[in-house]
């Protein structure tokens, strides 16, 4: 259990939720250290590299006690940058922290690795976590990979991860589709705090929302990790659908967990 000793070493700290995460992660009594290929304003000491750096990576993991790995391409792209991004970039970091002897990762997988999953309807079960892998891009590619790759860690040499299936965090939801999906910068803290902390985590996989009235997927494993989220999207609910109107059935955005993303060529954003 981390203490207010405890290093974190924050992957994509200059990006969305990184930002977001810089400044509500230490409240809970961990020291941040920062990585991210941009310059974070105000951080001198945040190494400045991207994941294709193997040096600059074993700096930034030595000494740490764990990595929320947020580093990466957050949207779709050509492959060959997904490739030196997200999955070879991933992989550098495992072997990193193997290396150092970090002993737990907290990676941003996402929802998209199994975007042309069918959402269930209305009343419906939710969408379980173990449903397997269908990635709608190449991005969700990449995040079927990494949860694949902490698989192997765990089972090869017993590095730990919980990977998060991310819905969207925003301050808030920004059209309809992210009813269901929204995680708010707070419960996200307190998703990794809690998967940061619980025992035993092996691997797990977790979907990463907050307690939405529209949630369609199944939160359990999160909440075994000692998940408690506080927020719902449903405040936002009547002023999204007047400017957007609620999808129709046969529309992606409807039917299929990825939304646009499972669209040939995808549509943005979301």
């Amino acid at each position: 259990m981390p203490d207010s000793s405890r290093t974190l070493l924050l992957t994509g700290a200059a990006g969305g939720i990184g930002t977001l995460m810089r400044g509500l992660l230490p409240a809970y009594g961990y020291t941040l250290r920062l990585f991210d290929a941009t310059p974070i304003e105000g951080e001198p000491t945040a190494v400045t590299a991207d994941l294709g750096d193997k040096a600059a990576l074993r700096e930034a993991v030595a000494g740490v006690d764990a990595v929320v790995h947020l580093a990466g391409i957050s949207l779709e792209a050509p492959f060959e940058k997904i490739l030196r991004s997200n999955i070879e970039g991933t992989y550098n970091l495992y072997e990193a922290a193997e290396e150092a002897g970090v002993r737990r990762i907290v990676q941003a997988s996402s929802n998209h690795a199994v975007g042309f999953a069918p959402l269930p309807g209305p009343g419906g079960p939710p969408l379980p976590v173990e449903t397997p892998h269908r990635p709608d891009s190449y991005y969700g590619l990449s995040k079927a990979f990494g949860e694949d790759l902490a698989q192997l860690y765990w089972d090869r040499d017993g590095l730990e991860t919980v990977s998060v299936r991310i819905g969207a965090c925003h301050m808030e939801p920004t059209s309809v589709r992210m009813l269901s999906l929204w995680l708010s910068p707070g419960d996200a803290a307190r998703l990794f705090v809690a998967a940061l902390t619980a025992p035993a985590v092996g691997h797990t996989v977790v979907y990463g929302s907050s307690a939405n009235t529209r949630l369609r997927w199944d939160l359990s494993s999160a909440r075994a990790l000692g998940y408690l989220p506080q927020d719902d999207s449903e405040q936002y609910a009547a002023k999204l659908i007047e400017e957007h109107g609620e999808p129709l059935p046969g529309d992606p955005e409807h039917d299929l967990l990825g939304g646009s993303f499972s669209v040939d060529p995808p549509q943005w954003p979301y």
